[in-house]
Parts: structure tokens; C-alpha cells; sequence
């Protein structure tokens, strides 16, 4: 079997999927490609990837999370032949069941509260009936919201009853919350549209929504939660290589509704102190990331007593905020 394998190192595979220089967001997805068909469909692998995640998160002093993947790409739907499980028999039902069980260990083991988000994928539309079933079956076991993930969903270019904004209405009947990754390097009018045809209650980064002023000021006024993650928008080049040009400052200064997030540490080779750091050398305070922090806990999707506790927690180290 490991003669079969495309990489004989770790520092081979690291090789082709950790982004070293700025790049583009096809290049950062294509690196899934590299590891995901081997992943998919081993139970353990799957238990163990959500168990250490715990584990990594504790090691930076991380309390509570919300990790979102895509049941299906977990399943055995993609994985090699050579290596995986008889065909149907790890389905994306039993992908959420392992990464649950998983997660409750280690939430046990590291002292980590742990929530899950569920992702569309946008290329494959005929998922996402699935997923939004999946996170109303889960609804009160770990899995707190919905999200579109990919390549960015392009405006104009989907019917208003598409599988991917079915999926979210009927997220919003059963009271599933809703993030959509939009305007990272796709236009404002992304952003736009997950709000007023997906219902989206956070944007996966958000940064082009900056480019058109009405759409800008409606996400301040109505306090629109943006995940912002520093070192991916370089990366990626969603924002301009010029740090000081970054939408995140402009965000801090007109009292957006922010948050700073990793994206993904596996492709990425980063941590969130990595990116606390990599606000600082952009011109933001301590209390800058200290309020990102607080805008996180209040917008989160863990429960009205969950977020009390957090923020009771997040005063006694920080102080009022």
C-alpha cells in the first residue's frame, strides 16, 4: 500500500500542499486533491484528524471552535479504491456519526468545547439536499450551522430555486444557521446574494463587499459578521499583497463586525497566534484583536447559555469589552 501512495515523506507531501507564496484560491483548493482521495473513506483516519484537531487548537489555548468540512468528500464516494473501505459503506450519515464521536473525546481529553458546521460544496449542487437534511437530523448533537464552500458561487448564474439556496431556506426553516464564504475573491454582488437569496447570517471572509458602498454600510448597520482570515487573503491574493491596503483595517476602523480565523492550518502551515500576529504587523492593536475575539463569541452559533459562559470567561481574562 505505501509504495502506491504518490508521496513517501511527509516533508514531500508538505511539499505540494502548503502554500509557500502567494497564489490563488484554485491553487489553495487544489491541494485537497493531494491528500483528500486518501483520507476519504478510513474511518480511523477521519477519528483521528477530528481528535487531534482538539488537540492542536488546546495546544493555542483555543476554548471553543467551530470546524466546518464536507461530509461527502470524507465519505468513501471519492476515495481510492486501493485503499479504502468496500464502496457505501462509510457514507457522509456515518462521516458526521465519526467525526462527532471523535470530537467528544477529545473535547474530554483537551478541555475544548467543539461545534460543527456542515458544507455545501459549491460544484456539486446535487449534494446539498443531504447536507441540509444531515444538519436538521444533527441539529441538537454538534452541528450548529450550514455553510458554501469552494470555489465562490457566482451571481447570476444560478437559478433562484438551485439545490445550493433550497438547501438554505430550508436551513432557515428549521432555525439551521447559515455562513456562505462570498466576496473573497469574487465581487460584491456574491456577498449580496448570500444575504438576500441564502439568508446568510455570517460571509466567509466578505472583503469585496468593501467595493460597493450601500451593500458596505448595510453590513455595519446590521452588524453582518465577517470571518476574516489575514494570511489566507494573501495568499490567495483575494486582497492586495500591500498589508496596509488590507479591508480588515478599514473594517476595524468603521466598527464592522469582525473576526480573525485561520481558514485552514493543513494548507495554510498556520496557526490562529499566526494570524493574531500577522494582524499586528498590519497595523492592529491588542484591542483590536481582543474585540475580534468578543465579535467572535457573539456571533457564534453555540447557544445563547454557551455564549454567556464564553463571554463571562473571555471579561475575567480581558477585562470589559
Amino acid at each position: 500500500m505505501l509504495d502506491s501512495l504518490p508521496h513517501k515523506t511527509v516533508e514531500e507531501l508538505n511539499r505540494d500542499v502548503i502554500l509557500v507564496e502567494p497564489s490563488s484560491l484554485e491553487r489553495l483548493l487544489t491541494s485537497f486533491g493531494y491528500f483528500m482521495p486518501i483520507i476519504s473513506g478510513f474511518k480511523r483516519a477521519v477519528q483521528r484528524i477530528a481528535y487531534e484537531l482538539c488537540e492542536d487548537c488546546a495546544k493555542h489555548h483555543i476554548k471553543y471552535m467551530e470546524v466546518r468540512y464536507s461530509p461527502h468528500l470524507f465519505s468513501n464516494s471519492l476515495s481510492d479504491p486501493e485503499f479504502a473501505q468496500t464502496p457505501g459503506t462509510f457514507t457522509p450519515h456515518d462521516v458526521v456519526e465519526t467525526v462527532n464521536e471523535a470530537l467528544a473525546r477529545g473535547m474530554k481529553d483537551f478541555d475544548i468545547k467543539v461545534n460543527t458546521i456542515l458544507c455545501c460544496m459549491t460544484n456539486r449542487p446535487d449534494w446539498s439536499k443531504e447536507v441540509v437534511n444531515l444538519c436538521k437530523w444533527y441539529k441538537c448533537k454538534g452541528v450548529v450551522g450550514i455553510d458554501l464552500a469552494g470555489q465562490e458561487f457566482e451571481p447570476g448564474k444560478h437559478y433562484d430555486d438551485c439545490e445550493h439556496k433550497q438547501a438554505f431556506r430550508e436551513a432557515a426553516k428549521w432555525g439551521i444557521r447559515r455562513t456562505v464564504h462570498a466576496g473573497e475573491i469574487g465581487t460584491s454582488e456574491a456577498v449580496k446574494e448570500a444575504l438576500d437569496h441564502m439568508q446568510a447570517e455570517r460571509i466567509g471572509h466578505g472583503y469585496h463587499a468593501i467595493d460597493d458602498p450601500e451593500l458596505y454600510q448595510r453590513i455595519v448597520k446590521e452588524q453582518v459578521h465577517l470571518e476574516t482570515c489575514p494570511i489566507s487573503s494573501i495568499m490567495t491574493k483575494a486582497c492586495d499583497k500591500d498589508e496596509q491596503k488590507h479591508p480588515l483595517k478599514q473594517f476595524v476602523k468603521d466598527g464592522v463586525n469582525y473576526s480573525i480565523n485561520t481558514d485552514d492550518p493543513v494548507v495554510l502551515g498556520n496557526t490562529l497566534t499566526d494570524d493574531y500576529k500577522f494582524a499586528q504587523d498590519m497595523g492592529l492593536s491588542d484591542e483590536d484583536i481582543i474585540r475580534g475575539i468578543f465579535n467572535a463569541v457573539r456571533s457564534s452559533f453555540a447557544s445563547d447559555t454557551d455564549k454567556k459562559l464564553m463571554e463571562e470567561e473571555l471579561v475575567k481574562v480581558y477585562g470589559q469589552y
